[in-house]
């Protein structure tokens, strides 16, 4: 199961709540944590459909790496209704050099895990995934 280039397992729920997020969208956003010591990516925490953006932010850890998915909903300049996965790289520039190596030698393999990402981001800071930036990038 686990990569020879990463050692990472991907732990099932997170693959199971991904699907609920992308088809029931059960989840607003879900933050994933590599476990160092079971070599496991897990779900940390799930956002429920009625948090904001700024629930998501403030559910990723100021000093540590982070993966995480959101479901951005938003209306196109013809008025259309429409939603867009984001994946998001969090690695902060105070997070462990470790850490941050780990994560970014994990992410490609975790991401092909889960179906249906549509925009991928990398974010050393918060305003390198601000709402403006998401806004940006969706359409």
């Amino acid at each position: 199961m686990a990569n020879a280039a990463s050692g990472m397992a991907v732990h099932n729920e997170c693959k199971l709540k991904f699907l609920e997020l992308k088809a029931k969208r059960t989840y607003r956003f879900i933050v994933f944590k590599i476990e160092e010591k079971q070599k496991q990516v897990v779900v940390e925490k799930l956002g429920e459909p009625t948090q904001s953006y700024d629930d998501f932010t403030a559910s990723l850890p100021a000093d540590e790496c982070r993966y995480a998915v959101y479901d951005f909903d938003f209306v196109t300049s013809e008025n259309c209704q429409k939603s867009r996965i984001f994946f998001i790289a969090w690695s902060p520039d105070t997070s462990r050099v470790r850490s941050k190596m780990i994560y970014a030698s994990s992410k490609d393999r975790f991401k092909r895990e889960l179906d249906g990402i549509q925009v991928e981001l990398q974010a050393t800071d918060p305003t390198e995934m601000g709402l403006d930036v998401i806004r940006s990038r969706a359409n």
